[in-house]
């Protein structure tokens, strides 16, 4: 199940020649592959791209009317390797992942694909997460298309620009027999906008026609001797026909004066994606209007990689200085740039990182402080005669004044209330208090918060599924065993293989625990091979235990209700302590609380609505009860837990308080009890659309307690005098 379903968005993608597409972004990208006749799509989710497959998943009956075949890749070196029904057949295909992470996954396939060239096209979609909302390490796609002269796109956020893009990347492709990559930001991924739509277009060649018609070309197969030809194709037949497409197709773009219309003596040089804001950063300099007519001459490059010699030439004819826009580090395309200008002996001087950030996000405010500097350099009078700053105006006194200039507290992001992961943590805390910590390599998914507070665990993430993998040099006796954890995602990834297959192989002495919510749900609750929802389309409801077990693992524990934390505890505990030889395997099971409620709370609504009586149950704690100690919060970190201030003079701490965001999910509860900390949570029963008997029964245990209660006061009177 998807968090966000595009049922609806995906009836725009049959609009045909002349109409108007309005929507977001991943959707015009969808709709522009159908209108290059895309014969076949895959790709593995991740942001910025998650929504991409989503839309496709939605848009299967579209698709099969056109003859497109869509496949949810088991990883991103599935769908790298899919790419290369393009080598033999003039077959255009398209595949997506998010950023480098996926690029390193995929490298070994897109290595031998770029290695033997294309004949159909070929393009890569890499959704470029770099920047501070970022969830990888902070890399470019960049580095990769030139290392495997794979030519890079980077569109200037505008969705006709950004279907014009993928439309020619395609024909670039096929023109220069080389796999293409396009990046998009999670800005261009998200934003909404509109183009005119052309007519979908069905493959001029099939799948089957490849199928039914095989075809081989021994000088595309990367084998010695015809290996060592490619890389000389590249560069001498390949690189020289994609610089003559895209200097003929005018795929670069040029904004601002012009030729003779050049009054000033500098001019920018933008990568397509950072294009909107270095408008917005010239708007704030007063050098361009609300149109984004600039006076600053500008080069957008929509072609990142390959640099076009003549392009470059001809903007800097007559400028003094540029200035090299591109984010993050090294300075590929200001080196670049340097290159080109200092082989033809130009005089025009090259800056970018001098005057920019060499990493991080290229906000407006950054590109606003770093031309205006770049500007009053070079060209002071185009930011003409501006007032003079003037000093800051003293403020009075006020601690609530000064409290505001305060650093916000930092806050971690955690996992969502009711989680199924919460209680896992937990219960390593708490053998942890009893055994001592333990090394704890941890993995990409939902469940790398453990390293954050409150939870505090994990040492090492190396990569997706790789947590057992990170683990492999611990296989050694000692007093204490290592502990790996890994999603079912990350499981299906390349775990099985790299991870427990490893572990089996190599008789690993470790704890290895995966982590079952049903969903590939860190990238939006996509359903993989274990899911237990049914999938038309899909085989789904295949177990882990059965996996690892047909894969040589003996010592081997399901835990199907993690909420259980005395269960979860007691089985850790055994893991650490067994005699058994080999891997030990947990695999624990609980569905996704997040997805969980996004198809229940529907149904819940609905049924009250109808006035059909529904039973919703509600946590909360006994005030009278709380100590105030919080190891309820220090054990579970659920966002729905906080705390309160009493009124009683005679207690100092805040309680612990539930708020209406809970999900009753028990963890806090169970987590209380486990722990033996305190009883003073509780469960209760909300009836909505009560029957009779709800209410008489509602009624009777009322007059009940408030019976009980009075008899209370009545004695505590009675002893107080």
């Amino acid at each position: 199940m998807a968090e966000r379903s595009f049922a609806k968005e995906v009836e725009d993608l049959k609009l045909g020649e002349g109409d108007l597409f309005r929507g977001e972004g991943i959707l015009a990208i969808t709709k522009a592959l159908l209108q290059s006749g895309v014969a076949y799509v895959g790709g593995y989710q991740g942001s910025p791209i998650s929504h991409l497959m989503d839309v496709l998943a939605d848009a299967n009956d579209i698709l099969d009317d056109l003859g497109v075949v869509f496949q949810s890749s088991a990883s991103e070196a599935t769908a790298g390797a899919m790419l290369s029904a393009s080598v033999m057949y003039p077959l255009r295909g398209a595949v997506a992942w998010k950023s480098t992470v996926g690029t390193n996954v995929a490298s070994d396939a897109l290595s031998n694909l770029a290695s033997g060239g294309v004949t159909g096209g070929a393009m890569v979609i890499v959704g470029e997460d770099y920047g501070e909302g970022s969830s990888i390490m902070q890399e470019r796609t960049h580095a990769f298309a030139m290392k495997s002269q794979m030519w890079l796109l980077d569109p200037r956020p505008d969705q006709a620009c950004m279907v014009n893009l993928i439309e020619k990347g395609f024909q670039l492709s096929e023109a220069s027999n080389t796999p293409v990559m396009l990046q998009v930001r999670v800005r261009s991924c998200h934003m909404t906008g509109e183009f005119e739509c052309k007519d979908n277009k069905r493959p001029e060649f099939t799948l089957r026609d490849a199928m039914n018609n095989p075809e081989r070309d021994l000088g595309r197969i990367v084998l010695p001797p015809a290996a060592y030809e490619h890389e000389v194709e590249k560069i001498k037949v390949r690189m020289p026909a994609a610089i003559d497409f895209i200097r003929d197709q005018k795929l670069n773009e040029f904004f601002g004066p012009t030729g003779k219309e050049k009054t000033g003596k500098t001019g920018l040089i933008v990568v397509g994606g950072m294009y909107n804001s270095t408008i917005r950063a010239l708007q704030f300099l007063g050098l361009c209007d609300a149109y984004g007519n600039s006076r600053v001459p500008i080069y957008v490059m929509n072609v990142a990689y390959p640099t076009i010699k003549s392009e470059v030439d001809a903007f800097c004819e007559g400028l003094d200085a540029v200035l090299m826009i591109e984010e993050g580090q090294p300075e590929y395309i200001e080196q670049s740039i340097s290159t080109v200008l200092a082989r033809t002996k130009s005089p025009t001087e090259v800056h970018g990182k001098d005057y920019l950030p060499m990493g991080g996000d290229y906000t407006a405010a950054v590109l606003t402080e770093g031309i205006g500097r770049f500007l009053e350099d070079h060209e002071p009078k185009q930011l003409g005669n501006r007032a003079p700053v003037p000093d800051p105006v003293p403020i009075l006194t006020n601690p609530v004044i000064e409290r505001l200039g305060e650093v916000v507290p930092a806050r971690p992001p955690g996992l969502c209330t009711g989680c199924p992961e919460r209680p896992i943590f937990a219960a390593m805390k708490m053998v942890f208090e009893e055994t001592g910590t333990h090394h704890v390599s941890a993995d990409i998914g939902c469940h790398l918060f453990s390293i954050l507070p409150p939870f505090n665990l994990g040492a090492t993430t190396m990569g997706f599924g790789l947590g057992p993998a990170s683990a492999a040099a611990f296989n050694v006796k000692g007093a204490k065993r290592s502990i790996s954890i890994m999603g079912d995602g990350g499981f299906w990834h390349n775990g099985l293989t790299s991870g427990i297959g490893n572990a089996v192989f190599n008789k690993h002495d470790g704890v290895f625990v995966i982590v079952d919510n049903f969903y590939s749900s860190a990238t939006g609750g996509q359903d993989i091979l274990s899911s237990r929802a049914l999938n038309k389309r899909r085989n789904t409801n295949n177990s882990i235990v059965d996996a690892v077990k047909g894969i040589g693992a003996k010592w081997v524990r399901q835990v199907d209700h993690t909420y259980d934390v005395t269960r979860m505890r007691d089985v850790l505990n055994e893991a650490l302590t067994t005699d058994a030889e080999g891997p030990k395997i947990i695999v624990a099971s609980s569905e996704c609380m997040l997805n969980k409620q996004r198809r229940e709370k529907p149904k819940v609504a609905k049924a009250i609505k109808g006035g059909q009586r529904v039973i919703k149950e509600k946590f909360g704690v006994d005030e009278d009860v709380c100590t105030g100690d919080h190891a309820c919060m220090r054990l579970s970190g659920c966002p729905s837990l906080s705390i309160k201030e009493l009124d009683d003079p005679l207690r100092d701490d805040p309680v612990a308080s539930i708020d209406d965001t809970c999900v009753a999910c028990g963890n806090c509860g169970e987590v209380a009890d486990a722990a033996v900390l305190c009883p003073s949570f509780f469960r209760a029963e909300v009836t909505h659309n009560p029957t009779g008997w709800d209410r008489f029964r509602a009624r009777f245990s009322g007059s009940v307690i408030r019976y009980l209660q009075d008899r209370r006061e009545k004695r505590a009177v009675s002893f107080e005098a």
